[in-house]
């Protein structure tokens, strides 16, 4: 991954599901729903891993279940930012 897809959240959301689900990054827009894009718990789960490790964030056990792209980007901007 270059530095831009850390640097921009939505980047590296698109790159992780078109390598793991073969998703068209056109599709990964941050109003999209994740369940359309096919993410289950385990691919959330997968990806909520791959922010700890390429953005340097810590994520809660507890942290609330994102609907959209748009959200799951928000959780991890505010703990960039904490």
């Amino acid at each position: 991954m270059t530095a831009s897809a850390v640097d921009d959240p939505l980047e590296l959301v698109r790159g992780f599901l078109h390598d793991r689900l073969g998703t068209d990054p056109a599709r990964v827009t941050a109003d999209a729903r994740l369940g359309e894009l096919g993410i289950d718990s385990l691919i959330l789960l997968e990806l909520f891993f791959e922010f700890e490790e390429r953005a340097g964030v810590r994520l809660a056990k507890d942290l609330p279940a994102p609907k959209t792209v748009g959200d799951l980007i928000g959780i991890v901007e505010r703990l960039k930012i904490a």
